[in-house]
């Protein structure tokens, strides 16, 4: 159901209520920021794809408007022990939720004896509260308004739908955990932060708590992750690519399949953004292993990578071209590509990760700096569109969050770790998955994390052990969270 006209009550909201948002284990981000991978290699291994359905209040702030919209949310009840058993909040995030996938969360649900619930981030997918994604429109669209939503959704559930009304419970509560892997994992960490009284923890996998202005650790990370020849081949790569877009720019994006690509900054993100999901999402000798061996015969190195990009980047793995086109991005119709520009308005205004090129030693071109971002945040979305990094970490905490019964987790090549906790802290544990594919929420999606495989199975790590390892300490800690919650009202 969409919405009718807005009141004409004042309804602004700083910019700064444009922030946070759901977490998922299914990679649905799109490339060119982080998180949730869009392609035809995230898992499509559903439990379940049966959608529910929920009312969902539009702005938790006003008094005044008492507008509603059908927020989509999805249930698997195969483990559930309905005598004692608790449920976990999976929170999907900056893309369509489109089922409940078959990862590591499975294996803690049978565990634990869990129910699973995953609601759909607002705005994405069939959440829409409008049938136009305008600037306007997308001031309800913020990480408060999110946190809200997961709030009103778990008492919801929790108190009407398939617990105390399925279960014929007359009181009481079931004991909630909450889980997210990236930017969802970070919404799983400030949703225990904000809302401790709801759930009993939190897991929060590759989250990335910390907003950054301009993110260069993001790029010295990939240098990192791809050891010192591949590193090598990739800048001597670049600096060929920018000779050649120089010389001749049409040529040169007709090798890479992406001709609609008119400014130099959309194609040079893309061709970055090709390199940086061998390291973050667990196959990094995709990538390294052809641009090595080129190198060192001698061959076309710009060849070689248009061969990898156009194979495995926007073939096996799936990426649209479009999503790197700022003409898509000021698309405002509601479709199936809408999360890109949805995404984009929650890096302009709250987060920013702007992935900035290093002054030195750089595995990106220099052409990707801030004023390109900015640029970008203009001409999408208008004028007066800023990120508001210092309101976020303030409000948030950022690395310094002060929570308790949070778990953090990164994996050892993840660029995004960067922005995460990373350091253990009193009742936050903080752990690394170390080896050589150990990337974005490797500790719920194994290895590689793209595409994932049934129950996060990680014998595809180069280091299955070093996974194991930090599994049974998750597992440790929700046990005795949520042994610690038998006695209290959550």
């Amino acid at each position: 159901m969409k919405l009718p006209p807005p009141p004409t009550l004042p309804l602004l909201l700083s910019f700064f209520l444009v922030t946070t948002t759901l977490f998922t284990t299914s990679l649905a981000l799109t490339p060119r920021t982080f998180l949730q991978l869009q392609s035809s290699a995230a898992s499509t291994n559903y439990l379940t794809d049966k959608p529910l359905w929920f009312r969902q209040t539009l702005d938790h702030y006003s008094p005044y408007d008492h507008r509603k919209f059908d927020q989509r949310y999805y249930e698997l009840l195969d483990y559930f022990r309905p005598s004692d058993g608790p449920i976990f909040l999976k929170i999907c995030g900056e893309s369509a939720c489109n089922g409940i996938s078959n990862d590591y969360l499975t294996v803690l649900a049978k565990k634990f004896g869990a129910a699973v619930v995953s609601l759909e981030h607002r705005y994405y997918g069939k959440s829409s509260p409008f049938k136009s994604h305008s600037t306007e429109n997308l001031k309800y669209l913020s990480s408060k308004q999110a946190l809200f939503d997961l709030a009103a959704f778990r008492q919801y559930y929790q108190a009407s739908e398939s617990l105390n009304l399925k279960l014929n419970k007359t009181k009481g509560e079931n004991l909630w955990f909450v889980f997210g892997v990236s930017y969802p994992g970070a919404l799983s960490a400030w949703f225990r932060l904000k809302f401790p009284h709801l759930t009993c923890g939190s897991l929060a996998s590759s989250a990335v708590v910390e907003a950054v202005f301009n993110y260069t650790e993001f790029d010295q990370q990939i240098g990192e992750s791809a050891g010192p020849e591949c590193k090598a081949a990739l800048q001597e790569t670049n600096r060929l690519v920018e000779q050649r877009l120089a010389a001749n720019g049409k040529a040169v994006r007709r090798l890479f399949g992406a001709s609609q690509l008119d400014i130099d900054g959309d194609f040079m993100y893309f061709l970055a953004d090709a390199a940086v999901i061998a390291f973050q999402y667990g196959n990094p000798d995709r990538l390294c292993s052809p641009l090595v061996q080129a190198k060192n015969s001698g061959e076309d190195l710009v060849e070689a990578y248009a061969k990898y990009v156009k194979e495995y980047y926007l073939g096996t793995f799936g990426v649209d071209v479009e999503t790197y086109n700022q003409k898509h991005l000021k698309n405002t119709a509601v479709a199936d590509g809408s999360s890109d520009r949805l995404w984009w308005f929650q890096v302009c205004t709250e987060v920013a990760y702007f992935q900035v090129a290093p002054a030195n030693d750089s595995m990106r071109s220099s052409i990707v700096d801030t004023k390109y971002h900015l640029d970008l945040c203009k001409n999408v979305f208008g004028e007066g569109i800023y990120p508001e990094v210092d309101a976020t970490n303030l409000y948030y905490g950022g690395k310094k969050i002060k929570g308790s019964k949070i778990v953090f987790t990164n994996g050892s090549q993840d660029p995004w770790r960067h922005a995460s906790k990373q350091t253990s802290s009193p009742d936050m544990p903080s752990y690394i998955v170390s080896c050589h594919n150990c990337g974005h929420g490797t500790d719920l999606r194994g290895c590689p994390q793209v595409p994932s495989s049934p129950g996060g199975n990680a014998q595809n790590c180069s280091n299955p052990d070093a996974v194991q390892k930090v599994r049974q300490q998750i597992v440790e800690h929700i046990d005795l969270w949520l042994s610690e919650c038998q006695d209290t009202d959550v």
